[in-house]
C-alpha cells in the first residue's frame, strides 16, 4: 500500500510519533490517500486527515434477522449513510468465499454505486496461533479462500485475529508463527494480512506490537480498534482485566492499515461516553496514519441507523476540528 505521509505532517507530529515509537519500534503502513474536502482539508490544504468508511458488523442485527442482505451492503452504506468505502464480515457470506458468481455480484453491485471495497473481516477459522500445530496449520490454510476472495473484491486486507493458548512468550510465538505463513500466502496476491486487538492478548497492545515485529514482514499488520482491550472479561467476583485504550492505540498505530472507531453511547453533545474520539484521533495522526477510519457501531440505545450516523457526525465533526490546527 502506498504510504499518506507528507512533509508538513510528518515535521508537525515527529514528537509524538517518536514517543510512540519509544512503545513499540516498527514500520507505519497507511491506508491509499483521497481526495480533499474543503472543509476537512489539513492546514496546508494537502488533503483530508483521514476518510471514512463503513464496518459492516454495525449493521450485524439486520443481517442476521434476515431485514438486510449481504448483497445490499454497498447500496445502504452509500444511500442511507453517504459512505462509499466498505469493510465487509465474512460470517455474512461465510460460504461463498469461493463462489465467484456470488462474488462478482458483490463486486459488480460496490463497482456500478462506485463504491470501494477495503477489506474483509475474518472470523470462525480456527485460531492462527493454536497451541496445537496440527490445528495451527489448519487455521492457516482455512482463511487462504479469504485472501482469494478478498483479492477477487479488490480489498487490500483480510482482518484475522491472533487466538492462541500458552504462556505470554509461547502465544507471542505461537501467534507470529501463524500469522507469518499466512502472509506469505496473503503477498503472493498483494494482499494484506491485519490483526485486530480482539480479546484476550491480543487486547494488550504490548504483546499485539511483539508479535507484528516478530513476523517482521510488510504485508503483516495491525487493525487497531477504538474499544477492543478487555484482555479477559470479569465474573464470579473478580474484575476483568483491561488494557488502557489510548497507550494501546499508540502501540499498535506504526503498524496500522485500517483503523475502526467502535462506538456504543453518545451523551447529549454527541460525544462517544466511553472513548475520547478527538484524543484517539489524535494518536491516529501522530502516527502519520490517514487512510480510512472505519465506523464500527456496537451500542443498543441507538437503531444501527443512528448509531452510524452518530459516529460519522462524531467522526466528521472530529476531522474539521483537527483539521485547523495541523
Amino acid at each position: 500500500m502506498q504510504s499518506s505521509f507528507n512533509r508538513r505532517r510528518f515535521l508537525a507530529t515527529s514528537t509524538a510519533a517518536l514517543a510512540a515509537t519509544a512503545i513499540c519500534q516498527g514500520k507505519t503502513a497507511t491506508a491509499a490517500p483521497v481526495q480533499p474536502t474543503p472543509d476537512d482539508a489539513d492546514s496546508a490544504g494537502e488533503g483530508p486527515l483521514f476518510d471514512i468508511s463503513l464496518a459492516q458488523w454495525s449493521l450485524h442485527r439486520k443481517l442476521k434477522s434476515g431485514k438486510m442482505d449481504n448483497l445490499d451492503f454497498a447500496k445502504v452504506a452509500k444511500e442511507e449513510f453517504g459512505i462509499h468505502a466498505l469493510e465487509y464480515v465474512n460470517q455474512f457470506f461465510k460460504d461463498k468465499a469461493g463462489d465467484q458468481g456470488y462474488l462478482g455480484q458483490m463486486k459488480q453491485r460496490a463497482a456500478d454505486l462506485g463504491v470501494k471495497s477495503l477489506l474483509i473481516m475474518i472470523d470462525g477459522e480456527g485460531q492462527l496461533g493454536n497451541a496445537d500445530e496440527a490445528k495451527r496449520a489448519k487455521a492457516v490454510e482455512n482463511h487462504y479462500k479469504w485472501v482469494d476472495a478478498a483479492k477477487f473484491l479488490g480489498c487490500h486486507s483480510i482482518r484475522v485475529n491472533a487466538a492462541s493458548g500458552g504462556s505470554y512468550e509461547e502465544q507471542v510465538d505461537r501467534a507470529a508463527e501463524g500469522l507469518a505463513k499466512l502472509s506469505e500466502f496473503a503477498a503472493k496476491s498483494d494482499i494484506n494480512v491485519i490483526v485486530e486487538n480482539h480479546g484476550g492478548l491480543s487486547s494488550n497492545g504490548q504483546w499485539l506490537a511483539q508479535v507484528i515485529r516478530k513476523v517482521n514482514m510488510d504485508n503483516c499488520g495491525t487493525l487497531p480498534d477504538f474499544g477492543n482491550f478487555t484482555i479477559k472479561r470479569g465474573g464470579n467476583g473478580t474484575e476483568p482485566v483491561v488494557y488502557d485504550r489510548y497507550l494501546g492505540m499508540a502501540s499498535l498505530m506504526p503498524f496500522a492499515k485500517a483503523v475502526s472507531a467502535k462506538s456504543h453511547d453518545f451523551d447529549a453533545g454527541g460525544n462517544e461516553v466511553n472513548t475520547d474520539f478527538e484524543k484517539m484521533l489524535t494518536i491516529m495522526l501522530d502516527a502519520g496514519y490517514s487512510g480510512y477510519v472505519g465506523i464500527e457501531y456496537e451500542g443498543g440505545g441507538l437503531s444501527e441507523s443512528e448509531g452510524i450516523m452518530a459516529t460519522k457526525k462524531l467522526l466528521e465533526r472530529c476531522r474539521t476540528m483537527l483539521a485547523k490546527s495541523r
